[in-house]
């Protein structure tokens, strides 16, 4: 009961789901309005996506004893604000069963756990840092336009690192809102509280659809969002076997597909903030950081547009300052882990770079890219690097 009670679990939980849905729950509306979708449909999306949210982190939480946090596709969704036009909201459905089918395959053979054992640890360390990177970079962004936010928050940050050090962050987000309160920069008059309600589309199959998005709705939120999620996990040292989290995310969007849940995968940004030292001292108890961000799922799936309208009220530049905060230590951490070795380092080093650059091609993006040329690289490097010598005993 502690555990589950600790400010450092909810706070964590809390924050994880504030920055995924200001970042881009922006994306979930127009993917959407993209599809053919009026209020009461988009409603029903965001309730499908909070509730197989909710069910899977906390479910898989629970039953590894890990902080498993899963989120929305969001690559997939803006891949969806394109990729739908053209296409009934049916045939949209159809593609959602479609692509959560492949991800349920994928899990089930056990495909993806043979893949990922194939990353070295410091490529997995270091395309994490690269992906965080430009959270902490947004930190010192947004000191030049909310000096007095951002400025009080670092303070307390230092000062609660010493002080408090297992209440940091929520003594740093406690700060932000006093002084965006002070400023009057908090925007909670629009906020209203309304259940939201399921609303079934029957899906239609369309193969030119199925082709022509499913498959690359797929292969996005496989690339740009599970391999970063797993490379997150094992580099805070969690090893929990990645294919059964696949399947289950896969099985959950099946089933709320019809609802509007158009593609779950694995968290990676707001997962780290779970799985660092601002989430718990322990190791072993931070899992309930994501079981909190999994009730708070629950609440967002239950109040949809109502939590959207609030979690929008917060300042742009908040959410920045609180993101990059929580995941400085995470970011430290895995650039060490990702350059403390001679071998490899190079690899490394190109994974890192590329993935910090944001660059995308064929609508897949950096975190995919940085890790296949770091594993050319890595590879290349074993094959040529000098073998250190064994002198036989004749010569010796």
């Amino acid at each position: 009961m502690k555990a589950l009670l600790s400010l450092s679990h909810i706070s964590a939980g809390f924050v994880a789901v504030l920055v995924g849905y200001t970042s881009s729950a922006v994306i979930i509306f127009q993917a959407a309005e993209a599809a053919g979708a009026g209020p009461a449909e988009i409603n029903s999306w965001l309730w499908a996506l909070g509730i197989g949210m909710a069910v899977t982190s906390i479910g898989l939480s629970l039953y590894y004893r890990a902080p498993v946090l899963t989120a929305w596709s969001t690559p997939g969704a803006a891949l969806l604000v394109t990729g739908l036009s053209g296409y009934s909201l049916a045939e949209s459905i159809g593609i959602f069963i479609f692509c959560s089918g492949l991800l349920l395959i994928c899990g089930v053979t056990g495909l993806f756990d043979t893949v990922m054992r194939l990353v070295p640890q410091p490529l997995a360390s270091a395309m994490l840092a690269g992906v965080l990177l430009q959270f902490g970079l947004k930190l010192f962004d947004v000191l030049e336009t909310e000096l007095l936010l951002v400025g009080l928050m670092l303070l307390s940050y230092l000062l609660a690192r010493h002080l408090i050090p297992r209440y940091v962050i929520p003594a740093v987000l406690a700060v932000g809102c006093a002084v965006a309160y002070a400023q009057g920069d908090l925007q909670l008059g629009s906020v209203s509280w309304q259940l939201s309600s399921p609303v079934w589309v029957t899906p239609e199959f369309s193969l030119p659809a199925l082709i022509g998005v499913g498959i690359p709705l797929f292969i996005v939120t496989m690339a740009s969002q599970n391999v970063p999620g797993i490379a997150v996990m094992r580099a805070n040292g969690y090893q929990m076997p990645a294919s059964p989290l696949i399947a289950g995310t896969g099985l959950t969007g099946m089933i709320l597909a019809p609802f509007g849940g158009f593609a779950f995968n694995l968290a990676a940004i707001t997962a780290a903030i779970c799985m660092g030292k601002e989430a718990g001292a322990d190791p072993d108890k931070r899992y309930w950081a994501s079981v909190w961000a999994g009730f708070f799922y629950l609440l967002t799936g239950l109040f949809g547009a109502t939590v959207a309208a609030l979690f929008a009220a917060f300042p742009s530049e908040l959410i920045m300052a609180i993101a990059g905060l929580a995941l400085l230590g995470t970011i430290g951490n895995s650039l060490s882990a990702s350059l403390s070795e001679e071998t490899g380092r190079e690899a490394a080093l190109i994974t890192f770079l590329i993935t910090a650059s944001g660059v995308s091609l064929m609508g897949i993006g950096s975190a995919f890219w940085g890790l296949v040329a770091g594993l050319l690289a890595y590879q290349l490097q074993m094959w040529f690097w000098p073998k250190p010598r064994v002198v036989s005993t004749s010569e010796s």
